[in-house]
């Protein structure tokens, strides 16, 4: 597998003190650049951007997958094992209710992986996942 370099994803929020609070207290995320506009949130070493738009902020299509409504448009990371499991409990203890409770989907076979969804406070879908094996994260 090739090195990895971090990836860049912009998304819109309806508040950005609210935003702030879920990324860098829910979640850990440290904070970069910023103004009256945008925050830059530091995501596991990728840059996410919270850009203050209102207009685009509104319910996401969802589509059935394994029985989920899952959100058709969700960004996250995959996450070393240890990394999800505290990513997991400190979601719990923060009080924020899963989109799709953590799980283990594909059990026993190849591609098995932990997944969780949430939303943050302006309806955008997060999905964070551990595989078994890195080796699987591209296998068809």
């Amino acid at each position: 597998m090739r090195s990895i370099r971090p990836f860049h994803v912009a998304f819109p929020v309806r508040d950005l003190e609210e935003a702030r609070t879920f990324y860098a207290q829910t979640l850990g995320c440290s904070t970069g650049r910023e103004s009256n506009l945008w925050i830059d949130f530091n995501l596991f070493g990728h840059q996410i951007v919270a850009h203050l738009s209102l207009e685009e902020t509104k319910e996401v299509q969802k589509n059935p997958v394994d029985g989920n409504a899952v959100p058709v448009r969700h960004f996250g990371v995959i996450l070393e094992s240890s990394e999800w499991e505290e990513l997991k409990d400190r979601i719990r203890k923060s009080g924020i209710q899963f989109l799709i409770e953590p799980r283990i989907r594909f059990d026993g076979k190849p591609g098995e992986q932990r997944t969780m969804f949430l939303m943050d406070p302006s309806g955008n879908a997060l999905e964070f996942k551990s595989f078994a094996n890195d080796n699987y994260i591209f296998q068809k």
